[in-house]
């Protein structure tokens, strides 16, 4: 049995349970990040949604919302409507619009979906009585949550939960990257990329449109305002351009390769059966490449999403 010491020790390290009988300390659980269920763990059958409740988090979630819908709102009100082209404002705000909702959606899902959190406090007499270990095999418990800690699995100190393949803790999403939610997070970034650089094509059209007549004809805002308005929208698409493809394309480096950024930084050895490429990528997206890796909506359950929003049952089922 481990001393209470060794239990206190970095949340990585990871400590053998040598003895099936070994006893548990519960008092120790941390608080939870489940709506609704402060202490229980996110479980199939548990009707709360996951969302963490971290001030910083809720804060950089909250911004991300309004930085996009300020894009928008530019994008619509101050460019694509006063323009006197029909089809360009309607092609233009279809796509721009579309790939924004898709963007929020996945933000949604990201932050919203479990991202493989294991059960706290299960590391009991009776549940590893019931993993009928073989003698001599070994188990991990996570000093943290008093859990029995899966390969590749790392405690989160904000989520204060073990997150399985955990990649890292991102506070634009208010969650955990990790196994059951990458798919979204790549999705995110993906949307996120496209839509600055649609933005900075339209805001460098507008300009040069606007050099030619009069910036009272292009824009019912005053002139001031609209130069105001275009050069922050200008430099939001920039910073979050530069900071979402990179971060798209360690992702995709990551899914290739099998490996977290956590696995990365700290140089582990591979001792898991490795899926690089597309194995790797149909892993996370699930099943042969096709137009639903780029759907967020992919396997949303709007009675489930009712019954957890409204605590109510009946209805249709619907999945896409």
């Amino acid at each position: 049995m481990q001393s209470s010491n060794h239990r206190l020790r970095d949340m990585e390290q990871h400590h053998p349970l040598l003895s099936a009988g070994a006893d548990v300390e519960t008092g120790s659980l941390a608080a939870g990040v489940i709506v609704g269920s402060p202490h229980a763990g996110h479980t199939a059958g548990n009707r709360t949604l996951w969302f963490i409740q971290d001030s910083c988090g809720m804060v950089c979630a909250a911004m991300t919302w309004f930085l996009v819908l300020y894009a928008e709102f530019v994008v619509n009100f101050v460019m694509l409507l006063p323009a006197k082209n029909f089809w360009y404002s309607l092609l233009n705000g279809a796509t721009f619009n579309s790939l924004a909702v898709l963007a929020l959606a996945s933000h949604m899902r990201t932050m919203l979906t479990d991202p493989g959190a294991v059960p706290k406090g299960n590391a009991t007499k009776e549940y590893m009585e019931s993993l009928q270990l073989k003698p001599g095999e070994v188990i991990y418990k996570c000093p943290k949550c008093c859990s029995i800690k899966p390969e590749r699995a790392h405690h989160c100190s904000i989520c204060k939960r073990c997150i399985r393949k955990m990649d890292h803790h991102c506070p634009w999403v208010n969650n955990c990257v990790g196994e059951k939610n990458q798919r979204f997070f790549v999705l995110f970034t993906m949307y996120i990329a496209m839509i600055s650089a649609h933005a900075l094509g339209l805001s460098g059209m507008h300009f040069f449109s606007c050099v030619k007549v009069q910036w009272n004809e292009c824009s019912e805002f005053s002139p001031g305002v609209s130069v105001l308005l275009l050069i922050f929208l200008c430099l939001e698409a920039i910073l979050f351009l530069t900071f979402t493809a990179v971060m798209f394309g360690t992702q995709i480096h990551s899914i290739c390769n099998d490996e977290t950024e956590i696995e990365r930084l700290k140089n582990e050895k591979p001792t898991w059966e490795r899926h690089v490429r597309w194995d790797g990528m149909k892993a996370v997206f699930g099943g042969p490449p096709s137009l639903l890796w780029c759907n967020p909506f992919t396997g949303l359950r709007l009675r489930r999403v009712l019954l957890l929003t409204h605590g109510r049952r009946g209805g249709s089922e619907f999945a896409v």
